[in-house]
């Protein structure tokens, strides 16, 4: 048994050496940056030429646009921005026109999107709408429109200024959906 253990020492070595070969090294995987949210201080929209107002987060700038009372909501800190346009409802023929033109648009997001989800809006006792959400990369995760039916039609989408990455979107997208509900609920026509 003595004469057997200078082998097996040998033999270990070998063994236990011919285990410390170089492993090839893979890098790690890209991870995405991480996101400060901003605090939220609620104020009342002041577009003096518009028939509405509405209530939305401090952290988001009004930008006008060339048309009359479209604007961009723009959030500096996640690079993106809540465009909103608002049309004078003309007669009903017209009223289907602007919603018909909601779903055309829908439509194009949905075949590139993995799911849609349509929720009606009934937060705001003065206007009702309807409020579109995609899930999979999707070029802009929410749409919405809130009318009167009768004279008042408005319709957000919000967009990044970023390629379409679901997994890295999703909570700036969540976060500022709780700010595009405050906004649907608070929405008053003047």
């Amino acid at each position: 048994m003595i004469k057997f253990f200078p082998v097996c020492l040998i033999l270990g070595a070998v063994v236990f050496l011919s285990g410390c070969r170089d492993v090839a090294m893979t890098p790690r995987p890209r991870a995405y940056p991480r996101v400060s949210f901003p605090e939220r201080n609620y104020q009342d929209s002041q577009p003096s030429e518009c028939p509405f107002v509405f209530t939305y987060p401090d952290y988001m700038e009004i930008r006008p646009t060339d048309e009359p009372c479209w604007f961009d909501l723009y959030m500096p800190s996640f690079d993106a921005r809540l465009h909103c346009s608002y049309i004078a409802v003309k007669n009903r023929e017209n009223f289907e026109e602007l919603v018909r033109d909601m779903f055309v648009i829908a439509n194009t997001i949905n075949s590139r999107a993995n799911y849609m989800e349509e929720k009606r809006i009934t937060s705001n006792p003065e206007a009702g709408g309807l409020y579109l959400t995609w899930t999979g990369p999707a070029a802009s995760p929410v749409h919405f429109f809130l009318t009167d039916t009768t004279q008042h039609f408005l319709r957000g989408a919000l967009y990044f200024n970023a390629r379409v990455q679901p997994d890295s979107l999703a909570p700036m997208s969540a976060f500022i959906r709780e700010d595009i509900d405050k906004l649907i609920a608070s929405l008053r026509w003047k």
